[in-house]
């Protein structure tokens, strides 16, 4: 039986994220379908449990969960099972195979990662970087930032920067304007740290005059204007020759497939350092 429409249950003993963030990974194959999704993040008791899943059943939901109490992961497999409900254990299985494999016993404790682990942390402290150091607000941050935006208005720098400080990134960005001196600092920092993120003319134009649509405003200025937008452009490419550091055109990429980019950028240099290294 095919259908377009589908309810998509997330539970977790955590927040969720795991299981949603693969869901959602799938999800984006089926542009066709509708799915309804709801979370239920911080589920660990039975009786809780047991009302999602009785839910799940009137509304013959797909559920995806990550419990590492392995209970709650065999009260909700079992249920689906026994009431033909599509389910996917997203944990269970790998926790297993991992205990087997060390021969060490898991520790089944919900939410640990989010409580005390170092990559935790490091993402809230990357997080507040990007912030401070958004929009060229402080020059100093870019000697400091393990990568470092360049970019004209509109080619989605902030978002990026966000995205990337949520995997773990200090970012620091410039927005770059003609006639404008670039600070000092830019200069002073590894041309490998610095990716200069650039756009179509027509797409620019469009992303412009939208935002001044949207602001009430009329949209036939000279931010939008495809001259002025040309001359921008031209301005950044050149500084990014200068700088020597790598471009992308982020008009037809998501943010996740430009950040891709750059973080593969990073590792493959670091791998070409240390063949250097070994080699001398």
């Amino acid at each position: 039986m095919t259908q377009k429409e589908v309810n998509l249950y997330i539970i977790s003993d955590s927040l969720g994220e795991t299981a949603f963030n693969l869901a959602q990974a799938a999800l984006v194959q089926f542009p066709d379908a509708k799915f309804q999704v709801e979370k239920f993040p911080l589920i660990r008791t039975s009786s809780i449990l047991q009302g999602i899943l009785n839910k799940a059943k009137r509304n013959q939901a797909f559920i995806v969960h990550t419990f590492v109490e392995p209970d709650l992961s065999a009260l909700a497999n079992d249920f689906c099972k026994e009431n033909n409900l599509a389910c996917i254990d997203a944990i269970s299985g790998l926790v297993n195979t991992m205990a087997n494999l060390t021969g060490l016993e898991p520790l089944h404790k919900a939410g640990i990662n989010h409580n005390t682990d170092t990559e935790y942390f490091n993402r809230i402290e990357a997080i507040e970087f990007a912030v401070n150091y958004d929009d060229g607000k402080d020059p100093s941050g870019f000697t400091k930032a393990d990568i470092v935006l360049l970019g004209i208005s509109r080619t989605s720098k902030t978002p990026l920067s966000l995205y990337l400080a949520n995997r773990g990134y200090k970012v620091a960005n410039l927005p770059l304007v003609p006639k404008t001196k670039i600070p000092d600092e830019i200069y002073q920092v590894d041309k490998n740290r610095i990716f200069g993120l650039t756009n179509d003319v027509e797409v620019l134009n469009d992303i412009r005059r939208a935002r001044m649509i949207s602001y009430g405003l009329n949209p036939d200025t000279a931010y939008s204007s495809v001259d002025n937008i040309k001359s921008e452009l031209d301005f950044a490419t050149d500084l990014y020759r200068k700088l020597g550091c790598l471009q992308i055109n982020v008009a037809h990429k998501s943010i996740e497939e430009t950040a891709t980019l750059i973080i593969e950028s990073l590792a493959q240099n670091k791998i070409d350092a240390i063949g250097d290294n070994q080699q001398v």
